[in-house]
């Protein structure tokens, strides 16, 4: 751990993905009961928070494509300036009392915009700050930057809207923002060349239709990537849409605000003791275990629904952030050592897309079944696709072959 964090580059990056990820965990609770408070409809909520994943869905690909052409350090700038200037005009709507339905809707879009540059940069970013036998450990203590930053920033968030009102929640958010574009523009790092020499068109010049297809064909080459990938399409709709929509609605009649904040930080410690895990798991199957961990994700749902008191669910949301965080790490060290760093961000790209393809619509019909059906109802069958999605992605045998290597494909210049 000593030895990764001598690297400055990498300081500045997990220094910046800290302050950006306390703002966004507190920003989503803030956010969730200001439309709450707005128009009191699940619907409507699903609503503005499907407009971000929309948005969000459909410029990722670009964003990879960007991320691999210029300085990724550089998109990461201008996505958390561009995300900044929306949340800022959010939180000055909600805190004049002027907000209403539609321009929230169109702010959590172009919010949604904005970080669909960062993901495929900031994580293809993190092979270029370190020496390839430091990826495991690098990618950990990423995790566990980012998942301390989210304990604080959701027991935050639930203080901040009991006792200040959701307003002052999304301007902390963009102001983190603000602080993390600073980080983004101190990292200075070796430029990616091409694993494959003689490419006769610059980075600027080459078609972008070009790119998606290479990144495609890099994408599809390997089973186990589009397998994982079709899994968590199924996995995130379910937990995303619990989580953003049905959860809030749920926690508003049982347990309240504050110790749904509570809860959310709850699982993020267990996520903190899941990469201490991480680090030091050692098995040649690193991928195999990782995706027979998202099993987990089941649990705190089924608390959630059949018995909503802090005595199950703060335990169960522990065992589930534990769980889930052997996957995180165990997936991007796997991209990280077999995809080439010069298609790394575009590979990342169709990750995230393909992963997060269903998210709008588990959260646009979230709060519709949840009116047919009930909310504690609508979860336990959230639950059930988790567990069908785990079980999937465990019957492609080169999930379960993949071994880990201690190398990254592709090469780095100064």
């Amino acid at each position: 751990m000593l030895e990764v964090l001598r690297h400055r580059p990498y300081r500045l990056l997990v220094a910046a993905r800290f302050v950006t990820m306390a703002g966004n965990a507190l920003a989503p609770i803030a956010l969730a009961f200001a439309v709450l408070d707005l128009t009191g409809s699940p619907t409507d909520l699903g609503l503005v928070v499907g407009a971000r994943s929309v948005t969000n869905v459909a410029l990722l690909l670009f964003g990879g494509v960007l991320a691999d052409r210029v300085p990724r350090p550089l998109v990461l700038v201008g996505s958390s300036v561009a995300a900044m200037a929306t949340q800022a005009v959010v939180a000055a709507l909600v805190l004049t009392h002027t907000a209403s339905l539609g321009p929230l809707i169109a702010l959590s879009a172009l919010n949604g915009a904005a970080a669909a540059f960062a993901f495929p940069a900031s994580a293809a970013l993190v092979p270029q700050t370190v020496p390839p036998h430091l990826l495991q450990t690098a990618n950990a203590i990423n995790r566990l930057g980012i998942n301390l930053a989210m304990i604080g920033g959701a027991v935050a968030g639930g203080i901040v809207v009991a006792a200040f009102g959701p307003g002052w929640g999304i301007a902390i958010d963009a102001a983190a923002f603000g602080a993390a574009a600073t980080l983004y523009a101190l990292i200075k790092v070796p430029a990616v060349r091409p694993a494959s020499a003689g490419d006769p068109a610059g980075p600027t010049t080459r078609n972008p239709i070009r790119d998606l297809r290479e990144g495609w064909s890099e994408f599809v080459a390997r089973s186990w990537v589009p397998t994982v990938v079709a899994g968590f399409c199924i996995f995130n709709a379910a937990e995303v849409g619990a989580l953003t929509v049905l959860g809030p609605v749920l926690a508003d009649e049982t347990i309240g605000r504050q110790m749904w904040g509570i809860f959310l930080a709850t699982e993020t410690a267990g996520m903190v003791a899941g990469v201490l895990v991480a680090i030091r798991l050692r098995t040649r199957r690193l991928l195999l275990t990782g995706v027979v961990c998202t099993a987990g994700g089941a649990l705190w749902l089924f608390a959630l629904a059949l018995l909503p008191v802090p005595a199950v669910l703060l335990p169960a949301a522990f065992i589930t952030g534990v769980a889930i965080e052997q996957f995180t790490v165990a997936w991007d060290v796997a991209l990280q050592e077999h995809i080439p760093a010069d298609k790394l961000a575009r590979v990342y790209s169709y990750d995230a897309v393909g992963s997060f393809l269903a998210i709008p619509v588990g959260q646009v019909v979230a709060g519709p079944i949840a009116a047919a059906v009930g909310a504690r109802t609508a979860i336990l069958g959230a639950g059930a696709l988790v567990i069908l999605a785990v079980l999937g992605m465990v019957a492609n045998p080169h999930v379960r072959a993949l071994r880990h290597e201690r190398s990254v494909a592709g090469t780095m210049v100064g």
